[in-house]
């Protein structure tokens, strides 16, 4: 999946395939969040205003490229996990171990959007500290970053719930979505006051 072209991916995408579906989308976009990271920390790296920050904007560079590598790697998670998952839905619901099978299944497939969830939370925080030592030429990429994981994290919660609700676990889906709305809430007010601030800066 991942190593289609953009115009297959929208194309499918728009289609009455299931995959990619919104989580898949979640993790193209976590991942271009990242990438939008990663080039304000090679525009600023070796410029002479921001010397003394070549260490951090280097550690910083080496995480999001991670962060890059491990979202794109998320979309084909996504999709590998809705699969099997489609397959329970047509099962007979007396089909031997049929609650088992569906209950793992419903498992996987909200574990990839938690995952896609915590790496654009992670995102975020980076965004965050670029927004003060990047190169203030790339600081609408930054801005533009914080602002795509942010709704990363509204996709990716919405993804983890629509699993979650058909458990028959409950303590288990409660915990999940607990630690998911817990992340949400707090980065999703980083992600509008990093932008915020950006955009003070630019309109000052």
């Amino acid at each position: 999946m991942e190593n289609k072209t953009l115009k297959e991916f929208v194309e499918l995408t728009s289609s009455k395939e299931p995959v990619p579906g919104g989580g898949g989308v979640c993790a193209l976009v976590g991942s271009l969040a990242s990438a939008l990271g990663e080039m304000v920390t090679n525009l600023t790296i070796g410029k002479k205003k921001y010397l003394e920050y070549t260490f951090e904007l280097t550690d910083i560079r080496k995480e999001l490229d991670i962060l890059r590598n491990n979202l794109l790697g998320c979309i084909n998670k996504d999709a590998e996990a809705f699969e099997p998952l489609a397959k329970a839905y047509s099962l007979p619901k007396d089909t031997p171990g049929y609650e088992e099978t569906m209950e793992q299944c419903l498992r996987n497939a909200a574990n990839s959007p938690f995952l896609i969830l915590k790496y654009a939370a992670r995102v975020i925080e980076l965004d965050e500290r670029l927004a003060v030592i990047g190169s203030k030429l790339a600081v609408s990429d930054a801005a533009t970053s914080v602002m795509l994981a942010q709704g990363v994290l509204y996709g990716a919660y919405v993804n983890i719930l629509v699993n979650t609700r058909l458990m028959k676990d409950r303590e288990y889906a409660t915990k999940l979505n607990d630690e998911a709305i817990h992340i949400v809430d707090e980065y999703s007010v980083l992600a509008l006051n990093i932008y915020d601030d950006i955009c003070k800066r630019l309109t000052d």
